[in-house]
C-alpha cells in the first residue's frame, strides 16, 4: 500500500511539474482575463476536458501505437526524459519553452488551442502520462488517470480564481514557482533518460 501511495505521489509531482498549473493560471488569465466569469468557466472546463481526453487517449493506446511502429517503452523514455528535461531546463532559466508556447493564437477557440493544446496537453505532458501508465499495466493506467484527473480539478479551479491567486503570488511568486518546476522537471527528465538508457544497455548485453 505505501508503495501505491509513493507511485501515486510519484505520478502527481510529475504532472504537477509538466502542467505547471500556476504558470498555466497566468496564461489563462491573459487569454480569457477579460471575459464573463460564465465564459471563463466553460472555457477552462472545455479545455480541462479535452486535456483529460487526449492524455486518456495516450495512456491507454499507447502500447498500441508502440507496437504499431515498432517503438520500444526505451525509446520513448529516452525521446520523453529529452523533451521533458528541456522544458524543465528553459523553465529553471526563467524562459517558456517552445514546446509549451501560446504564439499560435489565431484559433477562435482558446479552450482548444491553445489551452488544451499544447500548453496542457503538450509533448511532455503526452510522454509523462504514457511513461507511468506503460509501466505498471491496467494498475498503472487507473493510478496514473486518477492522479492526472485530480490534477486537472485543480488546474480548472486555479483558472476559475486566476484573478485572485495572481494578485496573491505576484510576478515574483509567479517566477520562483516556474524555477522550482523546472528544476522537479529536469530531474524527471534525467531520470526517464537514466532509466531509458540503462534498459537499452541491459538489451544489448
Amino acid at each position: 500500500m505505501n508503495d501505491l501511495y509513493t507511485q501515486a505521489i510519484t505520478v502527481f509531482l510529475g504532472f504537477f511539474a509538466i502542467m505547471n498549473p500556476i504558470a498555466n493560471t497566468a496564461a489563462f488569465a491573459g487569454l480569457a482575463g477579460d471575459k464573463p466569469k460564465a465564459e471563463q468557466i466553460k472555457i477552462a472546463a472545455k479545455a480541462l476536458i479535452i486535456t483529460f481526453i487526449v492524455i486518456l487517449s495516450f495512456a491507454l493506446l499507447g502500447k498500441a501505437i508502440f507496437h504499431l511502429f515498432g517503438i520500444t517503452i526505451s525509446a520513448l523514455r529516452i525521446t520523453g526524459g529529452i523533451l521533458v528535461f528541456l522544458v524543465g531546463y528553459h523553465m529553471l532559466n526563467g524562459h517558456g519553452s517552445k514546446l509549451h508556447s501560446a504564439e499560435n493564437n489565431d484559433e477562435a477557440d482558446i479552450a482548444v488551442s491553445p489551452l488544451a493544446v499544447p500548453l496542457l496537453a503538450g509533448p511532455g505532458t503526452i510522454a509523462t502520462a504514457i511513461n507511468y501508465s506503460s509501466s505498471g499495466g491496467l494498475t498503472g493506467i487507473l493510478l496514473t488517470m486518477s492522479v492526472f484527473a485530480v490534477l486537472c480539478i485543480i488546474t480548472f479551479l486555479c483558472f476559475i480564481f486566476s484573478s485572485r491567486i495572481l494578485s496573491v503570488i505576484g510576478k515574483s511568486g509567479l517566477s520562483i514557482v516556474t524555477r522550482l518546476m523546472g528544476l522537479i522537471l529536469a530531474v524527471i527528465g534525467m531520470q526517464m533518460l537514466i532509466v531509458g538508457i540503462t534498459e537499452v544497455i541491459t538489451t544489448i548485453n
